[in-house]
């Protein structure tokens, strides 16, 4: 479905990545792991056109997202949850949702009713302000957001930064209902032990590099992995 190779990138003239490797499959759950300001959040940047591509490519279902504006990008499929949430602080929790509303088929998968469905607390508080709501509440309205797009792909940067635990494992139990569905998902986060449970595969940067891909199960069995790439 996405196919990213040897992705270079960079903010002005301070090159980031520089060797960025990766794809996801129909269906599939992948990751980026890797420590703070290693070029995970880059990464999704570049492939979603908010920072330009200097080498590689990125390639989704047999056509190149290089060059492409970010609205065609989304318009080809892929549904970001940004990093911080971002959500319309003025503008309703049903008013959010509408404002990215976008039917790929006759019959959309994703709809208010059915975003509502799959978050009751959102529909507790459909008539709250974005800025009215709980920092879970917000993430589950950024991710109801981009689930209104009916996505083919869904992109999660820091998937549950600044939550807390209980929120977090409600948040992973979300993802894991959509993955049950066939929703395929490039997730970002830190959590490695509850990325390990939902994800199928890997992808580990250090230094705007990949360095490691591989199963979860790979990742379980190499304690190494974790010391060398990923704790602080």
């Amino acid at each position: 479905m996405l196919a990213v190779e040897h992705l270079q990138s960079a903010y002005g003239p301070a090159q980031v990545l520089f060797d960025i490797g990766f794809h996801v499959d129909a269906g599939e759950v992948v990751t980026l792991l890797g420590r703070n300001g290693m070029g995970k959040t880059t990464t999704i940047n570049t492939v979603m056109g908010l920072l330009p591509t200097l080498g590689g490519s990125v390639v989704f279902e047999g056509r190149s997202l290089v060059g492409l504006p970010p609205y065609r990008i989304a318009q080809a499929g892929l549904g970001l949850v940004p990093e911080g949430r971002q959500v319309f602080p003025t503008l309703t929790v049903a008013e959010n949702l509408i404002a990215t509303a976008a039917a790929r088929a006759a019959t959309p998968r994703w709809t208010l009713d059915r975003v509502f469905d799959f978050f009751p607390q959102l529909a507790e508080r459909r008539r709250h302000m974005g800025n009215e709501l709980s920092g879970g509440e917000q993430q589950m309205l950024a991710i109801g957001r981009a689930l209104m797009t009916n996505p083919k792909l869904l992109i999660l940067d820091e998937a549950t930064e600044g939550l807390a635990p209980l929120v977090r494992a409600e948040i992973w139990k979300c993802l894991a209902r959509l993955k049950e569905e066939g929703q395929a998902i490039l997730i970002v986060d830190k959590h490695v032990g509850a990325l390990a449970k939902l994800a199928d595969r890997h992808a580990i940067i250090e230094k705007g590099q990949v360095v490691w891909t591989g199963t979860s199960a790979a990742l379980a069995a190499d304690a190494s992995l974790v010391q060398r790439y990923l704790q602080v």
